[in-house]
């Protein structure tokens, strides 16, 4: 799955086949047919896999930061790990070829980016009830907007090779949320 994962955000789900994942990972085609026997099969393993592990990240964001700027500063280092990992966000590189996707991933894509918004919107609201931050509109298009940089961001910064366009985003998006 790990191979599989970095494979899709590394190149895109249309141009890795089975015949690739084999060869990284040093198996036959067989034994991936076996556990997956179509490859929408694998991308909704994978969708799923990459929203739990999000999932636990924000977990732990939530756990391990005292206010909602600090957060939102937690959760942005996420994209910009993922950049300087060489990677894109899965579901960030998947939505790029969402016309071409089977189904039952692009639900899964929207069902990754309806959590990232649900999760962020929760927080913004959270910090804006306890005066941590500034809010400007409503909390869920702060949301949308806050994905929308750091999704982009990620797309600039990995086609221009360079990881800080992530960070700088970032900072600049949470200066206009500051008090």
């Amino acid at each position: 799955m790990a191979t599989a994962e970095r494979l899709v955000r590394t190149r895109g789900y249309s141009a890795i086949s089975y015949a690739d994942l084999a060869e990284a990972v040093g198996i036959r085609k067989a034994s991936i047919h076996h556990h997956f026997p179509g490859k929408a099969d694998l991308g909704v393993a994978l969708t799923a896999e990459y929203m739990n592990r999000f999932d636990a990240l924000l977990d732990r964001i939530d756990e391990g930061e005292p206010d909602a700027l600090a957060r939102i500063g937690a959760y942005a280092s996420i994209y910009e790990a993922s950049v300087r990992d060489g990677m894109l966000c899965l579901c960030g590189m998947l939505v790029t070829e969402i016309q071409v996707l089977p189904e039952e991933v692009r639900a899964g894509v929207r069902r990754f980016f309806a959590q990232q918004l649900a999760w962020l919107t929760r927080v913004l609201s959270e910090g804006a009830a306890r005066g941590e931050l500034r809010m400007v509109g409503k909390p869920e298009t702060a949301a949308e907007r806050i994905l929308s940089a750091l999704e982009g961001a990620t797309l600039v910064a990995w086609g221009m090779s360079d990881p800080g366009v992530v960070a700088r985003a970032a900072t600049d998006m949470i200066a206009t949320l500051k008090n």
